[in-house]
């Protein structure tokens, strides 16, 4: 039977190993504590069996400080792992600020704002021959999308004309990650078809909701957290192409009308057929 090792259990890894289970998978999970089912990742006797044991390994545990702290601890083993698919979940913030360009896997990296998370992805490319490292742009989502926050009252249209963005459905993430099973090693873009400003995306979930527009205010007063206002510092378009290619892996939401629609449940026609099983 397949054993997927799942490291991190935050929002894209979490609906996959849901995937995999619903399956008939049989998934292990490591977070920083330990639950019914989940492994601590401080129990490095436990890990380190899992991580022998395994068929398939995905990370998504973020960098901290200036190192990915699963390869500080675990590396070795992940390097010697007999696991057949290894797959790192990076960002495509390592491309750092294109000015509205669109960028792809060939494009330089390094020179964004988080630099700990460029240099993890070029840790994991390096750690072994097979990985497959997916960059992802913003992502959303049931429970976590533009129509929550506009709900909540905490949409923001912020006055950035030339601002874009791209962004993928959380559930493109998984059918990709499935659709690697069965494709080459490499770096991979996951995106949607349609970068834009993030006030379209908010305008959208408005109508959806019946709600009028949040004011158009410039970004310092907008009252931004920190991390929020970081997120308006980059511009850039994020090609998908090599993904389509080599995975024949294409978004069931090619633009976010398409996925704010599914995470309000609209159903009906259009609505998308049922993902192919993982294999």
């Amino acid at each position: 039977m397949s054993l997927m090792l799942v490291l991190g259990l935050g929002y894209s890894a979490s609906r996959f190993a849901t995937r995999l289970r619903a399956e008939g998978w049989d998934v292990i999970a490591v977070r920083r504590s330990a639950e019914a089912g989940i492994l601590a990742f401080d129990d490095e006797g436990a890990v380190r069996a899992a991580i022998a044991r395994a068929t398939h390994i995905l990370s998504s545990v973020p960098p901290e400080g200036d190192g990915d702290p699963v390869l500080t601890r675990y590396g070795d083993a992940m390097a010697a792992a007999p696991a057949q698919w290894v797959g790192y979940l990076s960002s495509t913030g390592v491309y750092g600020d294109a000015a509205g360009a669109w960028v792809d896997e060939a494009s330089p990296i390094g020179t964004g704002r988080r630099s700990a998370r460029a240099q993890a992805d070029a840790a994991w490319r390096a750690l072994r021959s097979d990985v497959r490292c997916f960059r992802l742009p913003g992502i959303y989502g049931p429970g976590r999308c533009a129509l929550d926050r506009v709900r909540e009252g905490k949409a923001h249209r912020i006055d950035l004309p030339d601002q874009v963005f791209s962004r993928i459905h959380v559930d493109d993430i998984v059918a990709g990650l499935c659709a690697s099973f069965g494709g080459p090693p490499g770096v991979y873009n996951l995106a949607d078809d349609l970068p834009c400003a993030q006030n379209r995306v908010v305008e959208a979930a408005c109508d959806l909701l019946g709600q009028p527009f949040p004011p158009l205010l410039p970004l310092e007063q907008a009252a931004l957290s920190p991390m929020a206002r970081s997120f308006y510092a980059e511009n850039r378009r994020v090609a998908n192409g090599r993904a389509r290619r080599l995975l024949r892996w294409s978004p069931r939401y090619p633009t976010y009308r398409h996925g704010l629609r599914a995470c309000l449940g609209a159903n009906g026609p259009s609505s998308p057929p049922p993902p192919p099983a993982c294999s």
